[in-house]
């Protein structure tokens, strides 16, 4: 709990400091995200690659790891069916479109953009996509700030669905940090984002199709 308090305050307050101006220039660099990430995963890895049991870790690798995308993919699009039902949403096609980002905005919502285009005409396939991009930068925050959470109620393997397709970079390391600082998850959450960011542009380019 005081890691998720710790990520949000430090959310906040970077806001603010951009708000307020006063944020140096090298704090702005749009290269220091990746940067930040990548060292991240680096630690990820160099931590699975001290582990004494990585060839087991490999080893334990089986097709049936497939059924927790194939799960997440099913949840997350059954509940953007059910936001098509709020009064004044938008149609179900739409909707599925939107939750078929899994977390990855950015790839996300240039594809409603281009690929709505002839469904939904520029104008409306720019509106979804900024719903989109908005969707699915909540869901990637929500996930980062409640995996301890998820881990706690639901099980080590909860924080990985939730996180989307976030469970092979930006969510990672908490992954590995609430699942007991155990890699043996690695290899599972890895194999859950790949999948996932392979079904984006499929599912989308179907949905935006109607």
């Amino acid at each position: 709990m005081k890691g998720n308090a710790l990520t949000l305050c430090c959310f906040l307050l970077g806001i603010a400091v951009g708000l307020s101006g006063l944020s140096p220039e090298w704090l702005l660099d749009a290269a220091l995200p990746s940067l930040l990430l990548s060292l991240l995963i680096l630690q990820v890895g160099v931590g699975l690659g001290a582990n004494d049991d990585l060839r087991g870790i490999v080893r334990s690798l089986r097709l049936r790891m497939l059924l927790l995308p194939l799960f997440t993919i099913a949840g997350s699009l059954l509940f953007s069916a059910a936001a098509a039902l709020l009064p004044g949403n938008r149609p179900l096609a739409e909707c599925l479109a939107v939750g078929s980002g899994f977390g990855y905005y950015s790839l996300s919502s240039v594809l409603i953009a281009d690929v709505g285009a002839a469904s939904l005409g520029e104008g409306g396939a720019a509106e979804l996509a900024t719903v989109a991009l908005l969707a699915n930068v909540v869901r990637e925050m929500f996930a980062l700030f409640c995996l301890s959470l998820f881990a706690r109620w639901c099980g080590r393997v909860a924080p990985i669905s939730a996180a989307g397709i976030n469970s092979m970079d930006v969510c990672l390391p908490g992954i590995v940090r609430y699942s007991g600082g155990s890699t043996q998850l690695v290899p599972l959450a890895v194999l859950h984002g790949i999948a996932l960011e392979v079904s984006v542009p499929l599912l989308i380019g179907f949905f935006c199709r109607f």
